[in-house]
């Protein structure tokens, strides 16, 4: 007798993405010694975590980050749900950029005195055994696996173009007079050239997202050293302290999350996201 009907009990779950992995994952944002208000922002969550580097002056930045974050916060639950397939969660995680750069659009066009404000947006969605990193601007992804870190994302810079046609080697990027100008960033312009990465995941993998205010006084190696086999809590105060050893000339906000079999850790913001 064929059983070709028969209903199958597994189909609810087949159907979902049924994540293996989560983010277990903790976050802090500091001003920097420079700076006077943090124009940062970020979020962890089990699944997401993301980080935004605002510009636009004092005001304009913190608004942009915090849209960033805020926007990207409210697609979580969707995403994250057993009930939706990979392929649409992926589409979902990705065209939240455009929803990002349309709501900074909308707020900019309501004040004036927001004109011009911008951000970054560097976020890893974690599901089944992959992760999908959402990349625009000069926020970094890090993965520590065992003993040797990668750098996941590429700069949206003048300076990382110049660098990857070879124009100027990385040690005359270091005092570039053009270093921190970006190619892109979320301005509510409509001009994304947006693109998802993914990328295995395996247990205890360690993620890193972090604005420029690390990576610009910290170098690969200097971060490597200082988040390899601690906590993470350990790591970040190690990373935060670093920077304010070196001046702290920005902001600098670090998010690290260790891939783990069971779900730990809430929805949090940190920086001008949690105003």
């Amino acid at each position: 007798m064929s059983h070709s009907h028969a209903p199958s009990p597994k189909l609810p779950i087949t159907l979902g993405v049924m994540s293996r992995y989560f983010f277990a994952a903790s976050s802090r944002s500091a001003v920097g010694l420079v700076r006077n208000g943090n124009e940062d922002s970020a979020l962890i969550d089990s699944r997401v975590i993301a980080v935004a580097d605002g510009m636009g002056g004092h005001a304009g930045g913190e608004v942009a980050s915090a849209t960033a974050i805020n926007t990207l916060a409210k697609i979580i639950p969707v995403i994250s749900s057993d009930e939706i397939d990979s392929d649409s969660a992926e589409d979902l995680f990705l065209n939240s950029l455009y929803s990002v750069d349309e709501q900074i659009k909308i707020v900019a066009d309501e004040d004036p005195g927001l004109s011009g404000m911008g951000t970054t947006l560097t976020a890893l969605f974690l599901q089944g055994e992959s992760v999908a990193l959402l990349h625009v601007g000069d926020s970094r992804a890090y993965r520590l696996r065992g003993s040797s870190i990668e750098q996941l994302s590429a700069d949206h810079t003048v300076l990382q173009e110049l660098i990857s046609k070879g124009a100027i080697s990385i040690s005359e990027a270091a005092d570039h007079p053009q270093r921190s100008i970006l190619t892109q960033a979320l301005m509510g312009e409509g001009n994304l050239e947006a693109a998802l990465q993914l990328f295995s995941v395996e247990a205890k993998d360690r993620y890193l997202l972090c604005s420029d205010g690390l990576t610009g006084v910290l170098s690969e190696k200097e971060i490597k050293s200082l988040i390899k086999g601690k906590d993470r809590d350990e790591a970040i105060s190690a990373l935060i302290d670093a920077t304010y050893i070196n001046g702290a000339p920005d902001n600098v906000t670090v998010v690290i999350a260790d891939v783990v079999e069971s779900p730990e850790t809430k929805l949090r913001k940190f920086g001008a996201a949690e105003a």
